[in-house]
């Protein structure tokens, strides 16, 4: 064998063993178990600016008077609910604001489909966002008042059928930056499962359609 030949041939054998490594490696990361998400939050929120996450393509500078590029809980928490791509459920008592509003309001520009369920007392209370999604078109139910002096308490989102967030905090802003409050967020699946059990739940007992009587009834008894 020529020495032309055994250097054509180790070269080969290099190849071939240098891709054997890199396919090793690639079955190993697809195989090996995927990080399960979970991440707490704690509130009260320092102060900081949010422009930048709620408008990151705006050509201009924000000049308010909060800080700015600094990460707080409820930055992350903008970021987390942002990161939405096709669904979001949102089951919350209280929501007046105006910052989650606006993310809200951003997944439903980009076509994200939303369901959002809220106490109807509070829905209705000077300051309360519900109106403003429900006017962008965002499907909007309330608890029917058919549990007596029961609120519907709840404080829990469910993104893209994956991710869960769910805590103490009321979407407000007393909550945000006054309370002490938390916020846990996981792709647990045995945590996740029962809160989409309960959203949906809650969603067809609280469709206006079963609770509204069809006029030919109405019309026969008169």
């Amino acid at each position: 064998m020529s020495a032309v030949w055994m250097v054509k041939v180790v070269g080969l054998g290099l190849v071939a063993l240098s891709l054997s490594v890199e396919l090793l490696g690639w079955l190993g990361r697809r195989l090996r178990p995927r990080k399960i998400r979970n991440e707490v939050l704690f509130f009260p929120s320092e102060l900081a600016c949010v422009e930048n996450i709620l408008n990151p393509t705006s050509p201009y500078t924000c000049l308010c008077p909060f800080p700015h590029g600094v990460e707080t809980s409820f930055s992350r928490l903008l970021r987390i609910l942002l990161s939405a791509s096709s669904t979001l459920d949102l089951c919350v008592f209280a929501f007046s604001n105006m910052d989650l509003c606006r993310a809200v309001l951003v997944l439903h520009n980009k076509g994200v489909i939303m369901r959002v369920l809220t106490d109807k007392d509070y829905a209705a209370i000077s300051g309360s966002q519900i109106g403003v999604l429900r006017k962008a078109g965002i499907c909007v139910r309330s608890d029917r008042g058919s549990r007596g002096s029961m609120y519907m308490h709840h404080k829990f989102a469910v993104i893209d059928g994956r991710l869960l967030i769910t805590g103490s905090l009321n979407w407000t802003l007393q909550a945000v930056q006054a309370n002490m409050e938390n916020i846990v967020v996981t792709e647990e699946p045995d945590l996740l499962r029962p809160f989409t059990k309960e959203f949906n739940r809650l969603w067809v007992c609280n469709d206006p359609a079963q609770h509204h009587r069809p006029l030919e009834s109405l019309t026969e008894e008169l």
